[in-house]
């Protein structure tokens, strides 16, 4: 059964757009080797009452799937833009169908 993970990330003041772009720059370099590694996909979402905030609910085949891209060195390597940009570290929450 595949899992969602809705992850909250919180931009540097007046830093979404630019986050968001980079997220999806980020994405789109690694997308064939995250399916290759289970990801489902991702959507990214503005958060409406907070200017700063972003959302993402991706789906993964399995949470050791997930842990596994988590856990690569390279996927640090290319989250490091992502990171100069985060005003807080993000939060990830993982839920399945009950």
């Amino acid at each position: 059964m595949s899992i969602k993970v809705i992850v909250e990330l919180k931009a540097a003041p007046g830093r979404r757009d630019e986050l968001a772009v980079v997220l999806h720059e980020m994405l789109a370099g690694m997308g064939p080797a995250l399916s290759e590694m289970g990801c489902l996909g991702s959507d990214f979402y503005e958060v409406i009452d907070d200017p700063d905030a972003l959302v993402e609910i991706a789906e993964w085949e399995t949470a050791a799937a997930r842990e596994a891209v988590i856990n690569d060195p390279s996927t640090a390597e290319a989250m490091a833009p992502v990171f100069e940009l985060l005003a807080a570290p993000f939060k990830a929450t993982l839920v399945q169908p009950v």
